[in-house]
């Protein structure tokens, strides 16, 4: 017997809940100053594998970021870079407000 999602009841290789939580969640984007002046590029909204999203998205915009506290931190402003990748990622554009 193959196994159950528990939230849709359908069949795991059938399971659409991953792409319907993706397509629902709204990523906002915008720029904090911190310490001496330096800009952070913030990113909320982002809820699946969020670690590996950081680790993609430092590697793409040559930079230093963490993930803390439910959100991503990235040094630097990257709101001009950051809608391109995170749409090459597989996040609808139509999703990612940039402010």
């Amino acid at each position: 017997m193959p196994a159950v999602c528990p939230k849709c009841g359908l069949p795991l290789e059938l399971c659409i809940c991953k792409t319907i939580e993706r397509e629902a969640e709204k990523i906002k984007v915008y720029v904090e100053k911190r310490r001496f002046g330096k800009p952070t590029t913030i990113i909320e909204g982002i809820k699946e594998n969020p670690k590996e999203i950081v680790s993609k998205l430092k590697s793409k915009l040559a930079c230093g970021g963490t993930f803390k506290k439910g959100h991503i931190e990235l040094q630097g402003d990257h709101r001009n870079k950051i809608k391109e990748i995170l749409v090459k990622l597989g996040y609808n554009e139509e999703q990612i407000e940039i402010i």
